[in-house]
């Protein structure tokens, strides 16, 4: 298999596309003083996207993101684009981190310093990590499948199949959204090379049969769950179920792209509302931008579909035996809050913490808090 050194290289001629798409943008209306009832507002979103078209510097941004080490491999004939990061330390532990979506390889950026090189963060060389930080079929740089299938089980194999090709015969895993999926499949499915699996979201579920709440705080995880998903999860139903028809509009309007993907980093985060708490304008527009750059819409949305037609969808098959560790942020979804009595039933957990602060994007939210926590659980499996 060729490894090959990736560099991400936008050409001119797409930058003034952009541009001139984003000057052309037909705007909708909105009810008067609806603020973000309806969706994302229409005064934010005009001026996220003035700004992306004036000011937005992607070169600068793109010279950034390329300060991480970047590659491009065929795993299995797939193009799988990934960082991959040597750590500092006497022993570094490979940890495969995985994003989710509408996330990207920017979600291990804040990250990847303190976790490679902990002495240079005020940390113990002896927790250092080699991190290696994929691109999820279908999202950002890696090859877009024109075939179907690409889900988590596929996504896994490839996983595993690209840490074995850079020479790791045991590693750990970590993620959130469909990165802590991936985590708990990998954990489950590779646990004679898998050693732990952090995640900052409890995807792993009881069996079919055990299912039923056995105390006050598994019946309020159920409510809440369900609460979420007839209120806010539209976004989920469209993209497991006609991701075709909702990709003409994003890829075609960026401001439609912005539009889709600003409204959740807004409601999923710990921001009280104001997303420019947690996120800043170049933060968001340049997640934005490797969607809108790659063409990437249809197919990351399309990795939902596929999701749920997988065999096994809400139920990897077996209890997951190897270290399970979880780090539960205040401002989690809902179903992804599952209390530690729930989640005991599924997997083996070996470590749980919990934060008052903190969202659904805890990398980049919440950096040191989420490093940390990496470190601890990792530190006895080494």
């Amino acid at each position: 298999m060729v490894i090959e050194p990736f560099v991400i290289a936008v050409p001119d001629e797409a930058i003034v596309d952009l541009r001139e798409r984003l000057e052309r943008t037909r705007w909708p209306g909105e009810v008067v003083g609806s603020d973000w009832r309806y969706g994302t507002d229409l005064t934010y979103l005009q001026e996220l996207c003035a700004y992306w078209q004036r000011e937005f510097d992607w070169r600068a941004r793109e010279a950034a993101l390329n300060a991480m080490p970047q590659f491009r491999a065929a795993v299995d004939g797939y193009g799988v684009h990934f960082v991959s990061a040597e750590g500092r330390g006497p022993d570094p532990l490979p940890l495969l981190f995985t994003h989710g979506w509408p996330g990207s390889i920017v979600e291990v950026a804040k990250i990847i310093g303190p976790l490679t090189d902990p002495a240079s963060y005020g940390g113990d060389p002896a927790d250092a990590f080699h991190v290696v930080a994929p691109s999820i079929p279908g999202y950002g740089f890696s090859e877009i499948p024109s075939e179907p299938g690409y889900g988590p089980r596929r996504t896994a194999d490839l996983w595993d199949e690209l840490m074995r090709v850079l020479g790791f015969d045991r590693y750990g895993v970590q993620g959130g959204d469909w990165g802590a999926y991936l985590s708990g499949y990998l954990a489950y499915l590779f646990p004679e090379r898998v050693v732990g699996s952090h995640t900052n979201a409890t995807f792993i579920q009881p069996p079919p049969d055990e299912r039923e709440p056995r105390s006050a705080a598994e019946r309020a995880y159920l409510e809440g769950a369900a609460g979420w998903r007839e209120n806010d999860a539209g976004y989920h139903h469209i993209q497991r179920t006609r991701p075709q028809t909702l990709s003409y509009g994003l890829t075609d309007s960026p401001a439609g792209q912005a539009a889709w993907i600003v409204e959740k980093w807004r409601s999923n985060s710990d921001c009280g509302g104001e997303i420019e708490r947690r996120f800043s304008k170049d933060e968001i527009l340049t997640n934005v931008a490797i969607y809108w750059f790659s063409g990437t819409a249809n197919s990351s949305s399309r990795f939902y579909y596929e999701a749920v037609h997988e065999a096994g969808w809400e139920w990897l098959g077996g209890r997951v035996e190897v270290p399970c560790g979880f780090a539960n942020f205040a401002a989690e979804l809902p179903h992804l809050c599952a209390p530690r009595s729930w989640v005991e039933r599924g997997c083996n957990v070996t470590h749980w913490s919990t934060f008052d602060r903190g969202g659904h994007y805890p990398a980049m939210e919440e950096p040191a808090l989420l490093v940390e926590d990496i470190r601890t659980f990792f530190r006895p499996l080494r």
